[in-house]
């Protein structure tokens, strides 16, 4: 198959690189424009600009691919069978849908319509889903509306944080995209509403959900929340959670929230923790217990939690003994302050 694919961060590049060791060929690449990152504001290409350098695919970088006409065009020129689309950045108009033969494709990180737009698997962290997975999704001009042609589950860890999930979901979506290639392709060509029957696509089905671009405030701990809710944002927002200690800023990369319920979810040298310090009695945010070899447990509304891994202003991520030597903390200190 001729396809254009379309996608910018890391996320997208498995499914790049799946589909060009699939004997398919990639035609073009289409990403977002270098960015300027870090101290120095050096411009900084994509992942996928990358990984299409490294394959020797034709790159095309519109800002607005709404607005740009002649990438339109040229786009048009190259004849693709179809579009695959991997969390590319930018909504695609209505003449580059109608455009492929074939249709465009959407790789999607999670289980529609649970949670539209840009953030999933972020969202299903923070709001504590049990499960997620990734879809082949005929793609429509609203936003994640279309229906789905493949689907995978896969069951989310209490432990699992949003880089741990989104490498599976981004290995499972370029699995799942391989393997829709020869199916779509079998379908044939002609008008869209004949090829989506022939495919037997599924209408979206349930409660629908949209994933809100996250806000500043969002990557800040409120101590006064319950332990549950600090673990999910610090899994689901990582690694950009912080607090304040000793007034300087405090990234909190790793929890385990020491709860009776989810005790045989937490790990082996954390169980014997649950239980010791009550429920919701000491001031949010307070230091009940330095452990060297762990880190340390913090109240919260509720049970307490354990801080496990940690970086704090000017010094690098440390672990375990590594954090507790970098934060000498004291019992009765008290975080976010």
């Amino acid at each position: 198959m001729r396809i254009l694919f379309w996608g910018t961060p890391h996320y997208a590049v498995p499914t790049l690189e799946e589909l060009h060791r699939a004997d398919h060929q990639i035609i073009g690449v289409v990403t977002q424009p270098d960015r300027r990152r870090g101290r120095g504001k050096q411009l900084v290409p994509s992942a996928v600009k990358v990984a299409a350098e490294q394959l020797g695919c034709p790159i095309f970088t519109p800002k607005k691919i709404r607005t740009d006409a002649a990438v339109c065009s040229h786009l048009a020129s190259l004849e693709a069978d179809l579009s695959v689309v991997v969390a590319f950045g930018q909504i695609l108009p209505k003449e580059i849908l109608q455009q492929p033969p074939f249709g465009c494709w959407n790789g999607h990180g999670s289980l529609l319509p649970r949670w539209r737009g840009a953030g999933p698997i972020q969202w299903c962290l923070l709001e504590g889903d049990s499960e997620t997975g990734v879809g082949v999704m005929a793609m429509e001009e609203g936003l994640d509306t279309g229906p789905v042609l493949m689907e995978r589950r896969i069951k989310i860890g209490l432990l699992d944080n949003a880089q741990q999930l989104s490498d599976q979901l981004s290995k499972l979506t370029a699995q799942l995209m391989v393997e829709a290639m020869p199916i779509i392709e079998a379908a044939g060509q002609g008008p869209e509403s004949d090829r989506l029957t022939r495919l037997n696509v599924k209408p979206q089905a349930g409660e629908c959900s949209y994933a809100r671009l996250l806000k500043k405030e969002d990557f800040t701990i409120d101590w006064s929340a319950s332990a549950l809710k600090i673990h999910r944002k610090v899994m689901g927002l990582f690694p950009g959670v912080a607090t304040f200690y000793q007034k300087k800023r405090f990234k909190i990369l790793d929890t385990e929230p020491l709860i009776e319920r989810f005790k045989d979810q937490l790990s082996q040298d954390v169980i014997s923790l649950v239980g010791r310090w009550g429920t919701g009695t000491h001031q949010p945010g307070q230091i009940l217990q330095v452990i060297h070899n762990l880190g340390i447990v913090v109240s919260t509304s509720g049970c307490p939690i354990l801080i496990r891994e940690g970086q704090l202003e000017g010094k690098k991520r440390s672990r375990g003994h590594s954090l507790v030597q970098q934060l000498t903390p004291q019992i009765g200190e008290v975080l976010g302050a």
